[in-house]
C-alpha cells in the first residue's frame, strides 16, 4: 500500500476503528476449501456451506478461514482466497490482524500479574496512572476489564479523527492514546454501575501493567503470556507491517474494485485494545489457555468468568455476557467463552469451552459488522454458530 493513497482514504480509516465503516464487497468470489482432521456432519457441512456462500456474497469477505478444535483434533476450512488476484487461500499460519480479540491477551496478562500479586483486581486507576481525570481515578482494575467504567471510548473523540487523518503512521503515545478521551464525559456513574464497551478501558490495563512490573507492556505480554503458552506467531507491532506470511486485510465499497488496507494506519493506534497480529492456530491455542485458566488461579479463573449483561464488539453467536476480558457465548449448542474484534480489513471470532477441550477460531479478511453489512454479518453469525456445535458435538 503506498503512502500517498491515505490521505485520501483515512476517512474510511478512522470509521473502521470505530467499528463504523460500510463496507459492501464486489463480485462474488468462491476460492478451494482445504479441510484436514476430523469431521462432524451436519455442523461441519453447515460451516461448508454458510463459507462458500459467505465468501460468495457481494458484501462478503475476499476469504474466510475457521478452525474447529475437538480436543486437539483440528479441522481446518477455508474459502476464497488470502490474497485478491491469486488462488491462495488464508492457513492457519497466516498473520491477521485480531482487532479486539487483542482485549482478551490484555486481560489475560492482568490476571496473569494479579496471581503473581503484582496487581490486584480492586486496584484503583488513579493507583497506578497518575494524570488522569478525577472522575476516573476510582475506577478499578476489574471495572476496566468488563466494560463497566463508565470510561469514555477515545475513538470518539473529535481529536482522535483529526491525529489519525494527520498521522496514520505516527501514532501518540500510550498515555496520549488515552488523553483523547479526556475531554468526554463519562459514559454513566458511578463506576460498576453499568456496562458500555470502551477501547479506553484497556489501554488503561496496559499502563496499570507497565506501572505495576516497572517494564513495558509488551515485555510483560511475552514473558507471562506470549512464551509460556509458546506463541511464536504472536506480535504487538507498533507499525503498520504484518509479519508474513498474512493475510491481506480489505475495504470493499459497492461498485468499486476492493481495496487493499492492509497498511493503512499503524498498530500503535489500538495497542493494548486492538493491535495484535497472530496467526489462526495461535489464537486457538491462546484461547483455549485464557479460557480454562491456565495463566491464573483457580479462584482469579472464577471472577474471571463471572459475567454480567453485555456484548463484544460486533457481538458474537447466541446470547452475550461479559467477564473479565471475556465473553460468554450462550448458542443452541452449548456454552463457550472468547472474544470478537473487527478493524479495518479485518473480523475475528474466537472461543474454547472453559475447560480449553473445544475451541473455535473464525477469521476474515474484510470488516464485516452489522453496521456495515448486516445481511453478510448474520451469514457471519450462523457460520461461528455451526462452528461452535461443530466443536462440542461428539
Amino acid at each position: 500500500m503506498h503512502r500517498n493513497s491515505v490521505r485520501l482514504a483515512v476517512s474510511c480509516v478512522v470509521l473502521a476503528v470505530a467499528a463504523g465503516l460500510s463496507i459492501v464487497a464486489p463480485t462474488a468470489r468462491v476460492g478451494a476449501t482445504t479441510t484436514t482432521g476430523s469431521t462432524c456432519g451436519v455442523d461441519c457441512l453447515a460451516i461448508e456451506t454458510g463459507g462458500r456462500a459467505l465468501v460468495a456474497r457481494d458484501d462478503g469477505p475476499p476469504g474466510l478461514i475457521v478452525l474447529v478444535d475437538r480436543r486437539g483434533v483440528v479441522a481446518t476450512y477455508s474459502f476464497g482466497t488470502s490474497e485478491l488476484g491469486t488462488s491462495s487461500p488464508i492457513t492457519a499460519s497466516d498473520h491477521l490482524r485480531l482487532a479486539s480479540v487483542s482485549k482478551a491477551y490484555s486481560a489475560a496478562l492482568a490476571l496473569a500479574m494479579a496471581a503473581k500479586g503484582t496487581l490486584h483486581l480492586s486496584d484503583p486507576v488513579g493507583r497506578r496512572v497518575h494524570g488522569l481525570p478525577k472522575a476516573w481515578r476510582s475506577v478499578t482494575l476489574a471495572e476496566l476489564l468488563q466494560h463497566t467504567s463508565g470510561i469514555p471510548d477515545f475513538i470518539q473523540a473529535p481529536q482522535f479523527r483529526a491525529d489519525l487523518t494527520a498521522n496514520p503512521y505516527d501514532p501518540p503515545s500510550r498515555f496520549g492514546l488515552v488523553s483523547l478521551a479526556f475531554p468526554l464525559e463519562m459514559s454513566f456513574s458511578p463506576p460498576g454501575s453499568s456496562y458500555r464497551y470502551s477501547n479506553t478501558d484497556n489501554e488503561l490495563v496496559g499502563l496499570m501493567v507497565q506501572s505495576a512490573a516497572g517494564r513495558s507492556y509488551e515485555h510483560e505480554l511475552a514473558t507471562l503470556v506470549t512464551n509460556p503458552l509458546g506463541l511464536a506467531d504472536t506480535s504487538l507491532p507498533q507499525g503498520e507491517d504484518l509479519a508474513v506470511p498474512y493475510a491481506h486485510g480489505y475495504s470493499v465499497e459497492a461498485g468499486t474494485p476492493p481495496k487493499d488496507v492492509t497498511n493503512e494506519f499503524s498498530a500503535g493506534w489500538s495497542w493494548a485494545s486492538g493491535g495484535m497480529v497472530a496467526t489462526p492456530s495461535d489464537v486457538d491455542r491462546f484461547m483455549r489457555a485464557d479460557a480454562s485458566g491456565t495463566l491464573t488461579t483457580g479462584e482469579l479463573h472464577a471472577q474471571q468468568l463471572h459475567v454480567r449483561p453485555g456484548s463484544s464488539e460486533p457481538p458474537g453467536p447466541g446470547t452475550n455476557e461479559a467477564g473479565l476480558g471475556i465473553f460468554r457465548y450462550e448458542t443452541r449448542c452449548g456454552t463457550v467463552y472468547g472474544h470478537t474484534g473487527n478493524t479495518l480489513g479485518y473480523t475475528q471470532f474466537a472461543a474454547s469451552t472453559s475447560d480449553g477441550t473445544r475451541s473455535v477460531v473464525v477469521q476474515a479478511n474484510a470488516q464485516i459488522t452489522p453496521g456495515n453489512a448486516p445481511e453478510a454479518f448474520a451469514r457471519l453469525l450462523e457460520v461461528e454458530t455451526s462452528a461452535v456445535c461443530a466443536s462440542l458435538s461428539n
